[in-house]
C-alpha cells in the first residue's frame, strides 16, 4: 500500500493534502490510509464532505465524517450542492453532474485548506468498471486505460486496493463506515456494470478478472503515454501554426505512421473546438481522406472547422467570420505566485499556458527552446499584468532595425509583410503587455523581451493546444496532447 503511494510519487513531505470522504468504505479507508502514511512522511491533512442533495439520510453521513475528523484532530470541510438542479441546469445525467459537482467542491475546498495535493477514493473496481464503461461506448485507448493513479494534483492513494480488500481492512481495525444507498440501485450505469457484469465475469469467465484488468489498464497507459509522445514529436515535424489554423505538410505527414496521424489530427481539431469537445474518430476518418488523393477539396467539421487541400498542404482551421470570440484572459505573474516553485496553469479556448519562473541557466544561451509551443522570456522585462487576447488598435511589435537597436512595428504592418490573410487576422492569439505583443501565437516573439547574457530570471511559457499530458507518475509533460476521444474518466467517489 505505502509502496504504492511512493511509487507513483502522491505524497511528499511538506505537501497539503485534502482527501474526499463521503463516508463509504472507500472513502473512510482513504483517510485511515492517509493517516498511517503521516507517521512515515510529514504532510498536512483535511477532509472535506459533500452533500449532494438527493438522500434523506445524507445528513447523518456528514455527521459521521465529521465527527471521525474531529477524533483525529484533522480540519473538515462540508459543501451542500443541489446535483438534481445541476443536472437539469448542465443538461447531463445526475451522475456526471454529481461528479462534476464533486470535483469543483474539492477544488474550492483545497484553495481554502491551502492543498497541492486532492486525494480521492478509486478502487481497482472502479478502474474495472471505468475500463468497461468506455469499452461499450467505443473509446480508445486512453480510455481502455481506465483511472490513473495521479492526474494533476488528483491523487488515488487506494486505487491498488480491490472493494473486498478495502473492506477487509476496515473490518480488522473496528472501523465504521456508512453505506450509499443509491449505490445498491440500477439507476446508474456504473452501477449496473458493478452488480451484474463484474460478479458474473468474475464468477463464469475469470476469477480475478479485477485485478487482471487493472494490469491491463496500467500497460494501455504506458502506450498511451509512449504514442502521446510519439505524436508530439511528429507535430513539431508535420505541422505549424497556432488555434484559429494550422498548416500539415502532406508529405511529411504521410511519412508517419497511421497511428499518429490519427492523433495528429485529433489533437489539433480539437485545439480549435469552443471548449476542446466534440470531436470524433469520425471527423479524424474525414480529414485523412484529404492526404489521400491530389486534388483541392474541404472538409466540414463542427463549430465552423474546416480542412481543406491546397497542393502539398492541408489547412486546418477554424471560421471566426471576422468575430473576436475569444474574450481577454488576464496573467497573474507576480513574484508571490511562483514563491513555492510551481508552475501557473491557465486553460481557455486556446488550450492551456503553463508559465514557470526558471533561474540559473546556461549563459551561452545553448538551451533555448526552438519549439513553436515553447517559449522563453526576460522576466525582469515585463512590468506590467500579462494577457491572453486577439488584436486590437494600437498593438505593436519590437524588432531588430539591423544596427543592434529596437524599432517599433504596428502589428497590422506586421500582418501585411507576412501576407497573413485578412479574414484570419482579427482570430489570432498574442500575449500582451497592454499594447506591446511579447508573443503572437505561431509567429513571433518581440525582440525587447527576448533572454540575453544579462538575464537574470527566465519566465517559460508553454502553449499547450489541447490540454494537459501526464508522464508514467502522473507528472506534467510537455507538449500538446494527442489521442482519442474517451468520455468521462471517474466515476462516483464512495
Amino acid at each position: 500500500m505505502f509502496s504504492y503511494l511512493g511509487e507513483h510519487h502522491m505524497v511528499q513531505e511538506g505537501d497539503r493534502v485534502i482527501a474526499g470522504v463521503s463516508g463509504g468504505a472507500d472513502s473512510v479507508c482513504l483517510l485511515f490510509v492517509l493517516l498511517e502514511y503521516r507517521k512515515r512522511v510529514s504532510f498536512s491533512l483535511a477532509a472535506a464532505h459533500v452533500n449532494h442533495g438527493l438522500r434523506a439520510e445524507a445528513g447523518e453521513d456528514a455527521r459521521y465524517v465529521e465527527e471521525l475528523c474531529g477524533r483525529e484532530g484533522i480540519p473538515f470541510y462540508y459543501i451542500e450542492e443541489n446535483v438534481s438542479a445541476r443536472a437539469r441546469e448542465w443538461g447531463c445525467s445526475e451522475e456526471e453532474a454529481g461528479r462534476r459537482v464533486r470535483y469543483e467542491a474539492f477544488e474550492r475546498a483545497a484553495q481554502e485548506f491551502g492543498a497541492n495535493r486532492i486525494a480521492v477514493a478509486h478502487s481497482q473496481n472502479d478502474n474495472a468498471e471505468t475500463m468497461l464503461f468506455h469499452l461499450f461506448r467505443g473509446s480508445g485507448i486512453r480510455g481502455l486505460g481506465g483511472i490513473r493513479p495521479v492526474r494533476g494534483r488528483v491523487i488515488r492513494p487506494v486505487l491498488c486496493l480491490q472493494r473486498g480488500e478495502i473492506e477487509e481492512y476496515l473490518s480488522l481495525r473496528g472501523i465504521s463506515f456508512c453505506r450509499d444507498a443509491t449505490n445498491e440501485k440500477d439507476a446508474y450505469t456504473r452501477n449496473r456494470i458493478r452488480h451484474h457484469i463484474l460478479p458474473y465475469a468474475e464468477k463464469e469467465i475469470a476469477s480475478g478478472c479485477v485485478g487482471h484488468m487493472a494490469q491491463t489498464a496500467q500497460l494501455l497507459r504506458e502506450t498511451e503515454d509512449y504514442l502521446e509522445e510519439r505524436a508530439r514529436e511528429a507535430l513539431q515535424i508535420c505541422a505549424e501554426g497556432a488555434p484559429p489554423r494550422f498548416c500539415i505538410g502532406v508529405e511529411a505527414f504521410r511519412r508517419q505512421h497511421t497511428a499518429l496521424q490519427k492523433r495528429m489530427l485529433f489533437s489539433l481539431a480539437v485545439s480549435l473546438s469552443p471548449g476542446q469537445r466534440d470531436i470524433a474518430q469520425t471527423h479524424v476518418r474525414e480529414l485523412l481522406t484529404l492526404f489521400e488523393a491530389e486534388g483541392n477539396r474541404t472538409v466540414c467539421l463542427p463549430f465552423g472547422i474546416r480542412g481543406r487541400r491546397e497542393y502539398d498542404r492541408v489547412i486546418l482551421e477554424r471560421d471566426l467570420g471576422g468575430r473576436r470570440e475569444w474574450p481577454p484572459v488576464s496573467l497573474d505573474i507576480g513574484e508571490h505566485v511562483f514563491s513555492e516553485g510551481g508552475t501557473v496553469r491557465q486553460e481557455g479556448c486556446f488550450g492551456e499556458l503553463r508559465i514557470s519562473l526558471l533561474s540559473g541557466f546556461d549563459k551561452n544561451l545553448q538551451n533555448i527552446p526552438q519549439n513553436e509551443c515553447t517559449k522563453w522570456f526576460d522576466y525582469d522585462k515585463i512590468k506590467k499584468s500579462l494577457v491572453i487576447r486577439t488584436r486590437q488598435t494600437g498593438d505593436y511589435l519590437t524588432i531588430a532595425d539591423g544596427s543592434g537597436r529596437e524599432a517599433h512595428q504596428s502589428l497590422k504592418d506586421y500582418m501585411i509583410l507576412r501576407k497573413i490573410p485578412r479574414q484570419e487576422r482579427d482570430g489570432l492569439l498574442l500575449l500582451a503587455e497592454g499594447s506591446h505583443v511579447v508573443w503572437l501565437f505561431g509567429h513571433r516573439i518581440s525582440e525587447h523581451y527576448k533572454i540575453s547574457e544579462n538575464t537574470k530570471r527566465i519566465l517559460q511559457v508553454q502553449l499547450l493546444r489541447s490540454g494537459e499530458t501526464e508522464d508514467k507518475n502522473g507528472r506534467t509533460c510537455e507538449g500538446a496532447v494527442v489521442g482519442e476521444r474517451g468520455g468521462p474518466t471517474d466515476p462516483g467517489d464512495r
